[in-house]
């Protein structure tokens, strides 16, 4: 007969029955085999909590009121064989002292059945691990018959197999819906969630993405354990603002929240909590206290606009993004403008990466000047993109790709790679040329290799570190938060690379940054130049012509476009411009004949 009821129970199984479906037929059975019989399952979890399984015979007040009671010596027949891992008989349930905090129950039993005595069997894993109780209630003053025994031994046995197949089945769920660290759902968890949600939503709905930032440099400096440490903290935070059930890890380093309600007043106020609560409990590693950010791109889903889910995702990927590139630490929310400027930001992506496929991108060079001599002192090399029909696209039409922290480091390696060609040919051929400088961007620093990637370009040409500068513009210095780039230029200066600060001026906190950056040129911005003939202009510039000369830096005057700018400039002190009146940006061949009639004119 067991070989027989287990074959029911595992083809029951095998057609999509629940596991409460297969353990009620093994009631069922049990009460025919032992007439007179009430027979229940119930389950114990890892907790050591009680919870009703099966067993339709038994009052449902009764199942409710067990449900959650935990298990231990004393806890009624079932609670006690499951603690104690043996068989327990109780031939009176109104005088057992393991039934006496009970009483209730043994009432519930005996006005709706008559149930005077109960007898519980353990159901154990093969390790030993209790997985629930079996029970037979009888409505004598006795115990188990032999025969009774032998059908609950049978019935027990069953029981363990189904309820071990659940546990595997139920992991198995939890591998393939649930985040291991966080305990969090995954990624395919939150698309079968937003699947399900617009399926049946008729009103507006949120969808939230939230990204850590920085994560990879405080595994890099602390370790994976800290950074781990560091995605479990978040992921509590935001499921106690956004509620767990729509709180999924979908990334290394990135959550997203399912919002319900009104999105639009939500996703921004959720948003700030967010924020709020990262900014007020820096992540504690001994001695340090890392501060914590995040940058969150959210989406308003409308079933009426007949959108599906991937539209849904990609608006709240892209306003994820723009966060990160042009708002980090902040929330964008999705809007049709948005798409356009993120549209427009892919198709330069899109043509640079084309560029560098195909050898388009050229370095050009526009001279730097001593005022009093106009002699060529030094260059600066400029990106340009060079199009299929000849056509010289300037850098400002790409800028997006500049910064960008993936496609920026490719442009500055092809750029340092073409200047130290050119510089080391112009050295060789002797012309009168002091240096060339070189711009680098955020996306530089973020690699973490700069310094070595400019030292091993240009030792490979011959050139020596004294004839290269590296510009870095104010706002790289602002976004300094973990004083990598400071770090990074002490390391170059110290090699015997000059670093020049360009577009001073245009920031803010400038006198500061010569302070705290200690650097060899700064380049005041063309604004600065622009304004010298309403007076304000000049009072300005000799003011940081006196500060320079102060602090032993070079300054360079950029933009100069009249002769009566240059006359200005030079009549207040200032030795080195560039600009327009001095030549344009030009190709390798048209600046080595520049330089070369440059030469030409030095007297021997």
């Amino acid at each position: 007969m067991r070989v027989e009821l287990q074959r029911e129970i595992l083809d029951m199984l095998a057609l999509g029955c629940t596991v409460e479906q297969a353990c009620n037929y093994i009631c069922n059975y049990a009460e025919q085999c032992a007439e007179g019989v009430l027979c229940s399952i119930v389950t114990v979890d890892r907790d050591g909590l009680i919870h009703p399984l099966a067993g339709a015979s038994i009052a449902p007040a009764y199942s409710e009121a067990l449900d959650g009671i935990m298990i231990g010596p004393g806890v009624g027949t079932c609670g006690t064989a499951a603690f104690l891992r043996r068989p327990v008989t109780v031939d009176n349930i109104f005088t057992d002292p393991y039934w006496a905090p009970y009483q209730n129950l043994a009432e519930i039993l005996g006005r709706e059945h008559g149930v005077k005595a109960c007898w519980s069997s353990p159901i154990m894993q093969s390790d030993r691990r209790v997985l629930g109780a079996f029970g037979f209630y009888y409505k004598e003053n006795r115990g188990p018959t032999s025969e009774e025994r032998a059908i609950v031994a049978e019935c027990v046995a069953l029981c363990a197999l189904v309820l071990e197949r659940e546990e595997v089945r139920a992991e198995n769920q939890r591998l393939a819906y649930f985040d291991p660290l966080t305990g969090l759902g995954n990624r395919t968890n939150f698309i079968r969630t937003l699947e399900a949600e617009a399926a049946r939503a008729v009103r507006p709905f949120g969808v939230l993405l939230i990204d850590i930032d920085h994560l990879g440099r405080i595994n890099d400096a602390f370790g994976h354990a800290t950074g781990d440490r560091l995605i479990i903290e978040v992921g509590d935070a935001i499921g106690r603002i956004a509620g767990r059930e729509m709180t999924f890890r979908v990334d290394a380093d990135e959550f997203a929240v399912l919002v319900q309600g009104d999105p639009a007043s939500d996703l921004p106020a959720i948003s700030k909590r967010i924020r709020r609560a990262m900014e007020q409990n820096p992540l504690q590693e001994g001695d340090h206290s890392l501060p914590l950010s995040a940058s969150l791109g959210g989406a308003i889903c409308d079933p009426s606009e007949n959108a599906d889910v991937p539209a849904y995702l990609k608006h709240a990927n892209l306003a994820l993004h723009h966060a990160k590139r042009t708002a980090r630490g902040n929330f964008v929310l999705y809007s049709g403008d948005l798409a356009g400027a993120i549209t427009q930001r892919f198709n330069t992506l899109q043509t640079v990466t084309r560029a560098l496929a195909e050898n388009r991108v050229e370095a050009f060079y526009q001279p730097i000047v001593r005022l009093d001599t106009r002699q060529i002192v030094g260059l600066e090399a400029l990106c340009r993109i060079r199009t299929d029909d000849g056509q010289i696209i300037s850098a400002g039409a790409f800028a997006e790709a500049l910064q960008d922290l993936s496609m920026g480091h490719l442009l500055t390696d092809r750029m340092l790679s073409q200047v130290a060609r050119d510089l080391s040919g112009w050295l060789h051929q002797g012309a009168p040329l002091h240096y060339v400088s070189v711009n680098v961007s955020m996306a530089d620093f973020d690699q973490g290799d700069l310094r070595q990637r400019i030292g091993e370009v240009f030792s490979q040409h011959g050139v020596p570190a004294g004839n290269v500068v590296i510009e870095v513009t104010e706002s790289v210095y602002m976004d300094d938060g973990d004083r990598k780039v400071a770090g990074t230029i002490e390391d170059m200066r110290s090699d015997g690379l000059k670093v020049a600060l360009d577009d001073f001026g245009t920031g803010y906190a400038s006198l500061t940054h010569l302070l705290n950056f200690p650097v060899d040129i700064v380049k005041i911005d063309k604004t600065f130049v622009d304004r010298m003939s309403g007076g304000a202009g000049e009072v300005i510039i000799k003011a940081l012509l006196d500060m320079a000369a102060g602090l032993d830096v070079r300054i360079v005057a950029e933009g100069v476009e009249t002769a009566d700018q240059a006359l200005r400039l030079q009549r207040l002190g200032c030795r080195y411009a560039q600009g327009y009146l001095f030549g344009r940006a030009v190709d390798h061949d048209a600046m080595t004949k520049m330089l070369l009639q440059a030469k030409q004119r030095i007297p021997a």
